[in-house]
C-alpha cells in the first residue's frame, strides 16, 4: 500500500524503469530520514540511472549498489556487473552478491563507469548471440536444412560451445583452434569471418552500446 513500508527491510531492490526511479525515490526521501541509521541497502537494477543522483534523490548519505545483470538471469544463468559506492560496508557487498548470485555469476567493478562496459558486453550481449543464431538458422535453411532442423542445431551447438568454455579453463581461442585443423571446413569457415572484419565490427559493435550507456546515464542524471 505504501513504498515507505518497504524501508523496514535491510535490503531494498530498485528495479523500476530509468524514467519513474526519481519519482520512487523521492517519495520514499522523507520517510527514510527519521530511520537514521537504520536505512536499507538499496540495490538498483535501473540502466544508466547513477548512484550519485539516486543519493541525492532519497535524501543523500545513503549505501546503494548499482548492478547491471542481464535476461538470462530469468533462468539462473544470468551475468551481472556490480559497483557500490562509498557507504556501502563489507557486510553490505556480500548481502548484495548474494541477491544476484541467486541469478548467476556476479562481478564487482571498482570504476561505477566500467558499468557501462559491464552493458556492452554483458547487458546486451544476449541479443548479440541471437542475431548469430539467427542468421546461422537461416544459414542453415539456404544450405537444404528445414527451420526446425536448423534450429535445433544452432541452438544445440551454442549451448555446447558455451558450455565447453565455461566448464574449463581453456581460454577461448584454443578451444577455437583445437576445432580448426587446416585446410579443413571449420578453416574454410573462419577465413571468410576474418576477411569480413569479424573482429573489428564486434569491436565497433560494443563500442556503439557502451557509449550509448553512457549517453544515457548523462540524459537521467540530467532529469534530475
Amino acid at each position: 500500500g505504501d513504498n515507505a513500508d518497504a524501508l523496514a527491510c535491510r535490503q531494498l531492490i530498485l528495479a523500476v524503469k530509468p524514467q519513474v526511479m526519481q519519482t520512487v525515490c523521492e517519495q520514499l526521501a522523507p520517510a527514510l530520514a527519521a530511520t537514521g541509521n537504520a536505512a536499507p541497502l538499496f540495490v538498483s537494477i535501473a540502466a544508466g540511472v547513477l548512484s550519485d543522483s539516486i543519493d541525492q534523490w532519497l535524501g543523500g548519505g545513503q549505501a546503494i549498489v548499482r548492478c547491471m545483470p542481464n535476461t538470462p538471469a530469468l533462468l539462473q544463468c544470468g551475468a551481472s556487473g556490480l559497483f557500490a559506492n562509498s557507504r556501502v560496508s563489507e557486510a553490505q557487498k556480500q548481502q548484495a552478491e548474494r541477491i544476484m548470485q541467486a541469478v548467476g555469476l556476479a562481478v564487482w567493478v571498482d570504476d561505477e563507469a566500467l558499468l557501462n562496459a559491464v552493458t556492452a558486453v554483458s547487458g546486451s550481449g544476449p541479443a548479440y548471440y541471437f542475431l548469430l543464431m539467427e542468421a546461422m538458422q537461416a544459414a542453415g535453411e539456404h544450405l537444404g536444412l528445414d527451420a526446425d532442423t536448423s534450429r535445433k542445431l544452432v541452438i544445440q551447438t551454442a549451448l555446447g560451445a558455451a558450455r565447453m568454455a565455461s566448464e574449463n579453463a581453456t581460454p577461448p581461442a584454443t578451444l577455437r583452434q583445437q576445432v580448426t585443423s587446416k585446410g579443413g571446413t571449420t578453416a574454410a569457415a573462419l577465413a571468410q569471418f576474418e576477411a569480413g572484419g569479424f573482429r573489428q565490427l564486434v569491436q565497433d559493435a560494443l563500442q556503439a552500446a557502451h557509449d550509448r550507456s553512457v549517453e544515457l546515464g548523462r540524459i537521467e542524471a540530467g532529469k534530475s
